[in-house]
């Protein structure tokens, strides 16, 4: 427990669950988000909505770019160097990408999306409406 507020302390390291798959189509703008099977249920609505939030894990970038904190903004080196955590760079320490996408349509468990930028195969941390 935390002194200030009683609430258990965050742990160091845990683990997450991927919801789906990003898989491409023969569209390079449209992408389908394979559900698991077990997530199914979370489904319920979804096509009520416009637009979704997609929460990805970056699973091609190779693991010592993650370690770098610092880099130039989209890899100008004539401009400053800056911390990760204030660029939109895909290299940090939890490679997660988020993307607003246009939802097409839902068949089953499979999501039609447009303008999803991961890649064949990321796997699926969450969807939010967006």
């Amino acid at each position: 427990m935390t002194e200030l507020d009683g609430r258990p302390e965050t742990p160091g390291e845990f683990l997450l669950q991927p919801v789906g798959v990003a898989r491409a189509t023969g569209d390079p703008e449209v992408m389908v988000i394979q559900v698991h099977e077990q997530f199914a249920d979370a489904l319920l609505g979804i096509e009520q909505q416009t637009h979704l939030l997609v929460l990805y894990w970056m699973h091609a970038l190779r693991p010592e770019v993650r370690n770098l904190l610092q880099s130039h903004p989209r890899g100008d080196t004539t401009r400053p160097l800056r911390g990760v955590f204030a660029l939109h760079s895909p290299m940090r320490p939890n490679p997660i990408g988020v993307t607003r996408v246009e939802l097409m349509g839902v068949e089953g468990t499979r999501i039609h999306v447009r303008g999803l930028d991961a890649f064949d195969g990321s796997p699926i941390i969450d969807i939010k409406s967006g």
